[in-house]
């Protein structure tokens, strides 16, 4: 009895052997393979594949992975991308991410670790994949039907600009974004100015979000426990409050 397809792979690197050895061991642990040697057959291969999830070279001999993720992100494809990059670069890092990369592995690297990373990668974004239309962080709440935000149960009005960033935030629950990420993708990459606007819209976002006020059983105001952190040198992230004892 055959095994069943765990998920569908679009493999690209223009080294022949890697290719080779991903796609056996993708195959050994379930996955259904498709290749591409360089940028442009990525594109096609992709485009006509609509694969579960893609495993990116950076380095490629036409147009570099970047420029691939780019492209496809431009066409409404939404598929994770996995980068393998040769260089163990945090520059490299950060614009893999940037671009909407999910993920990055530097060769050399062990399939093991591919295969880890890729079941890890599907396992969050699959997650993410319901029939809820809910995003919860804490007693934050979006509707992505109706775009109506509240929280603690009071209802919350945001710009578009405002909810984009706050969706931003939630999707990626406990995971510090950078200003450079968050600027090209609520921004996208036309936006010509600088960092200092992701300052003001989290300053904008904070005082909607974190600065509700409740009544608690004792009839007493207080403001709710804040979700937005700030951490210096690095970013912004969203996670909700951990309780007490914990």
């Amino acid at each position: 009895m055959s095994k069943p397809i765990e998920a569908s792979i679009v493999v690209v690197d223009d080294e022949p052997s890697i290719r080779e050895l991903l796609v056996a061991s993708l195959h050994f642990a379930g996955f259904e393979v498709e290749t591409a040697a360089s940028g442009s057959e990525a594109i096609e291969v992709i485009e006509k594949t609509q694969p579960d999830l893609i495993v990116l070279d950076v380095m490629l001999p036409d147009i570099d992975g970047f420029t691939v993720t780019r492209r496809i992100r431009q066409e409404g494809i939404d598929a994770p991308v996995l980068f393998l990059t040769a260089r163990d670069d945090t520059q490299d890092k950060v614009m893999g991410l940037t671009v909407g990369g999910d993920d990055y592995v530097t060769k050399p690297f062990s399939l093991e670790e591919v295969v880890a990373r890729i079941r890890a990668i599907l396992r969050r974004t699959r997650e993410q994949v319901e029939d809820d239309p809910i995003i919860r962080v804490g007693d934050l709440e979006i509707n992505e039907d109706s775009h109506d935000v509240s929280r603690a149960g009071q209802s919350i009005d945001l710009s578009p600009t405002e909810y984009k960033l706050l969706r931003y935030l939630m999707d990626n629950e406990g995971r510090v974004l950078s200003k450079t990420q968050i600027l090209d993708h609520v921004w996208q990459y036309d936006w010509g100015g600088d960092a200092a606007i992701v300052e003001s819209y989290i300053s904008y976002l904070r005082k909607k979000v974190d600065g509700i006020e409740v009544v608690d059983e004792n009839g007493e105001k207080h403001k709710v426990a804040p979700l937005i952190e700030t951490k210096r040198g690095i970013g912004y992230m969203i996670r909700a409050p951990k309780t007490q004892g914990a």
